[in-house]
C-alpha cells in the first residue's frame, strides 16, 4: 500500500508517517519501480503499536527501545516490564 493508504488506515497523517520512519520507529519500507513507497501489513501493525505507545504518553525513546526489545529473543520479559 502507498503511504496515503497506510496514513488513513492508522487514522495519522502522512507527514506523521514519515516522521516515524526519520526518528527509526518505521522500517523504511521497499520502493516501487517509480519510486513510490510499498508499505505491507506489519508497517501498518507498527505504526498502530507506535500510536498505542503515544496515546499512553511514552517518549519516542522508550518505543525505540521496546521496539529494539522486542527484536532480542533472548531479552526477558523483566526488562520490558521494567520499562514500561
Amino acid at each position: 500500500m502507498r503511504i496515503g493508504e497506510l496514513a488513513r488506515q492508522a487514522g495519522v497523517d502522512v507527514q506523521t508517517v514519515r516522521y516515524y520512519e526519520r526518528e527509526g520507529l518505521l522500517e523504511a519500507p521497499a520502493r516501487t519501480g517509480s519510486g513510490y513507497r510499498a508499505y505491507g501489513q506489519e508497517h501498518l501493525e507498527r505504526l498502530n503499536f507506535v500510536r498505542h505507545c503515544r496515546s499512553l504518553d511514552m517518549p519516542l525513546a522508550e518505543i525505540r527501545r521496546l521496539i529494539e526489545l522486542s527484536r532480542q529473543q533472548s531479552i526477558s520479559c523483566d526488562e520490558v516490564n521494567a520499562l514500561v
